[in-house]
């Protein structure tokens, strides 16, 4: 009874060790983020084949191109993933380029500040009952989602959003 109790122990403690946020990834090169706002799809490519398919949440103003800070907007264009964040306070996060050269000369033009700090998230608990459109402007996934993203997905890869 008590090796059998021993091994019960041993066996939850291997299971605890398991469920570190942090994955490993060991598939082929996550080449491309495409991103779709209007059908609320994210992809992780490899040349032109999808490795996975995410549904994603955007920015509570969803429609169009972020162009000014507190709008609400989820940008669209071309850009990388530039930075990684292990604490973030949405569980982990990637850093999306926003804004781009064209950004910034656009909110100048308009006298308005570009905003920032854009990036693919996951969706702590205090989220989760929130509409699908719900952050500032971010890019959102469910935890164990982001946990599988911020492995396959380097520093550098490009990203694409469209409307």
């Amino acid at each position: 009874m008590r090796k059998i109790a021993l091994l019960l122990g041993l066996l939850l403690a291997l299971a605890a060790c398991g469920s570190s946020k942090f994955q490993s990834y060991h598939g082929p090169e996550v080449t491309r983020i495409l991103v779709y706002k209007a059908e609320r799809k994210m992809y992780l490519m490899h040349g032109t084949k999808a490795l996975k398919a995410y549904d994603v949440g955007l920015g509570f103003a969803p429609q169009g191109h972020k162009t000014r800070e507190g709008d609400g907007r989820t940008p669209e264009g071309e850009y990388k993933i530039d930075r990684r964040n292990p604490n973030s306070q949405f569980h982990l996060s990637l850093g999306i380029s926003y804004p781009n050269n064209n950004d910034r000369a656009y909110a100048k033009k308009l006298g308005v500040s570009p905003g920032g700090d854009i990036f693919i998230h996951g969706r702590p608990k205090r989220y989760r009952k929130a509409p699908d459109d719900w952050t500032a402007g971010c890019i959102a996934v469910t935890n164990r989602e982001m946990q599988e993203i911020y492995a396959m997905v380097k520093n550098g890869t490009p990203i694409s959003v469209y409307k």
